[in-house]
């Protein structure tokens, strides 16, 4: 339906299967329709088999991203969830992979723990990374004005205070070095044609 009536789209995805539908989203991508965001959090093997145990390896995310920008596809890498004195040394050389896989942006967000994700991860800390657990935590709430998560709009998606500020200056850094963007392409809306048949003068 979206290719027929070309409805304009962004793909935010963990997994690698994205390229399974490059005969779909080459052609929008040529019209301008379509962007796809593939999440890297960590090149560590061994972070990223607890971190996300069910998720492609990062080595096969990032060569998805290198075939979709192959085929003309824009295509970005968010590094997320950035988590202080864990994965946060990685930011640089992500953001280098990234570009040499041929992304045109990436963005970053730091960990948010809002509700019952902060047991959760309060437990993955205890079991995994036990000798650094309350200096993680103490980063944390730093970065969320002193509480474990910060609901703000504006601010829970980049942190507060001396991290927050020292996370954006690295990754500003290392995107200008490695001749990479920071923001999303701006995706054609005036192509879409709405639906044939009844339903589709909803769309009119």
């Amino acid at each position: 339906m979206l290719t027929e009536t070309d409805h304009p789209l962004t793909i935010t995805t963990k997994s690698d299967r994205v390229v399974r539908d490059l005969d779909l989203l080459a052609p929008m991508a040529a019209k301008g329709l379509v962007s796809v965001t593939l999440s890297v959090t960590s090149l560590d093997p061994a972070i990223a088999r607890t971190l996300e145990p069910r998720a492609p390896h990062p080595e096969k995310r990032l060569a998805a991203v290198a075939t979709m920008a192959q085929a003309g596809v824009p295509v970005f890498v968010s590094i997320s969830p950035v988590i202080p004195a864990i994965t946060d040394h990685e930011v640089e050389h992500l953001i280098e992979r990234a570009a040499a896989a041929g992304a045109r942006g990436a963005y970053f967000l730091p960990v948010r723990l809002p509700h019952e994700v902060a047991p959760l991860f309060r437990a993955w800390l205890e079991t995994h990374f036990p000798d650094r657990a309350g200096k993680v935590m103490a980063i944390v709430r730093a970065l969320r004005g002193g509480r474990d998560n910060d609901p703000g709009f504006h601010s829970r998606m980049r942190g507060q205070g001396v991290w927050g500020e020292l996370l954006a200056t690295r990754f500003a850094l290392a995107c200008r070095r490695h001749g990479i963007g920071r923001g999303h392409p701006r995706l054609r809306c005036d192509l879409f044609r709405p639906p044939a048949g009844a339903q589709g003068e909803l769309f009119g």
